[in-house]
């Protein structure tokens, strides 16, 4: 009984004490919360200035550029190869050496193929002759069928002996025809020998573009058994080249053809290359929600390389007079995008919602409403509202006086 009475004893005193204890916390809050006067979303206490950094409302022009990342390669590559098989004899040029439009640059054994010159020649001539004897032929068998006309009108041929005549005038006739038919197909076949033989000497040719290319790789040496059609060289053109880039459907959309770029590389800080879009891909692949674009990049030095990594911009928009901000005096506030707008005369901060246009690095347009002139806080409002004193560093004000500052506060009496 008596330890009931002890345990019922202790739960009581502890209910008491935790009740207690949550008074006085909550009191203490309250003491706290009306002296340092804490801002609803704990924006700074009321009644103290925050220190802040402001800077100037400025006008003046900002661009809206895209920035791509992209790869060099030539506008044009080609691969140069034989179209009959055989074994290379020479290469001529290797490696970085130029190449000009109908250059020769290789040279396949020629033997075989020129064996079949000497027989196709020798072909075409069997086959003149042939043509001539049948066309003299023909001419006797012509004359015989006159003469057979002739007595046959005179009553001293019979029309049976005529028709046999004239039977053996058309089989010469055909005869010529298959013998003239022999020397076109013999003439065809020196020419197909001919211009076999003239594919062991390999040429570098194009139609278009620069009159002068370089060699970019090679992929057999001399003495190599080749194939139709096996690479020998590659032949590109630095001059322009063409720069690879892709974009996403945000910028897809304000990239035009003739849009004109400016191209920088790492391998030449400070130095920048003139460039404009050549063509834009009419898809965006699904794999990576991107699209083609290609830039044609002048390179009259010949300093930029096909393969090299470059960065691209490209100038969407651009407005002169317009109001700037610096991009760090923009927050948000209740849903709402701002600046806090310095007083510099009362040292008071107060939020003006802004509508926000291009942004250019470090630096925001603001189209709505006009701020100039005017300060702005760019390092110090994550502790500010509407309204709220401010502590700016000592400058000097626009009448060459110091600034106000917040008067002192008297020290408590001991």
């Amino acid at each position: 009984m008596i330890a009931n009475f002890k345990t019922r004893y202790l739960t009581k005193k502890n209910i008491v004490l935790a009740a207690g204890v949550i008074v006085l916390g909550f009191v203490i809050f309250r003491i706290l919360q009306s002296v340092l006067g804490g801002g609803e979303e704990g924006r700074g206490p009321r009644g103290f200035a925050v220190a802040v950094e402001v800077a100037p409302v400025e006008t003046g022009s900002i661009r809206d550029v895209g920035q791509f990342a992209g790869t060099l390669i030539p506008k044009s590559e080609i691969m140069i190869a034989p179209k009959i098989s055989g074994r290379l004899n020479r290469l001529l040029i290797d490696i970085g050496d130029t190449v000009g439009r109908g250059q020769l640059v290789a040279v396949l054994e020629d033997e075989e193929y020129q064996q079949q010159l000497l027989q196709a020649e020798a072909d075409l001539r069997v086959a003149r002759a042939n043509l001539e004897e049948a066309e003299s032929s023909l001419e006797t068998a012509r004359r015989d069928l006159e003469r057979a006309r002739t007595l046959h009108q005179k009553g001293i041929q019979s029309d049976s002996q005529l028709d046999a005549v004239a039977a053996q005038y058309e089989a010469q006739e055909a005869r010529n025809k298959v013998a003239a038919a022999q020397l076109a197909n013999k003439e065809a076949a020196l020419e197909t020998a001919r211009v076999r033989l003239s594919y062991t000497r390999i040429t570098a040719t194009w139609e278009r573009g620069s009159e002068t290319r370089y060699v970019g790789e090679r992929f057999v040496d001399e003495g190599a058994l080749l194939s139709p059609n096996t690479p020998l060289l590659s032949i590109i053109e630095l001059h322009p080249l063409t720069a690879v880039v892709f974009v996403t459907e945000k910028d897809y959309f304000r990239l035009k053809v003739n849009q004109k770029t400016t191209i920088t590389s790492s391998a030449f800080p400070g130095r920048t290359f003139e460039g404009r879009v050549v063509r834009i891909a009419p898809l965006l692949k699904e794999a990576s929600r991107q699209a083609r674009v290609e830039i044609e990049i002048q390179n009259p030095e010949k300093l930029l390389k096909p393969g090299m990594f470059i960065n691209t911009q490209v100038e969407f928009t651009r407005r002169e007079k317009t109001t700037i901000v610096p991009f760090s005096a923009l927050v948000n506030r209740n849903g709402h995008q701002g600046v806090f707008i310095a007083d510099i005369q009362e040292n008071k901060a107060l939020f003006t919602p802004v509508k926000v246009g291009i942004v250019q690095g470090e630096r925001a347009e603001i189209l709505e409403p006009p701020l100039a002139p005017a300060h702005v806080v760019t390092l110090g409002h994550h502790l500010l509202e509407d309204g709220a004193n401010i502590l700016l560093p000592h400058r000097e004000s626009p009448a060459g006086k110091p600034g106000k500052q917040p008067p002192a506060k008297k020290p408590r009496s001991q």
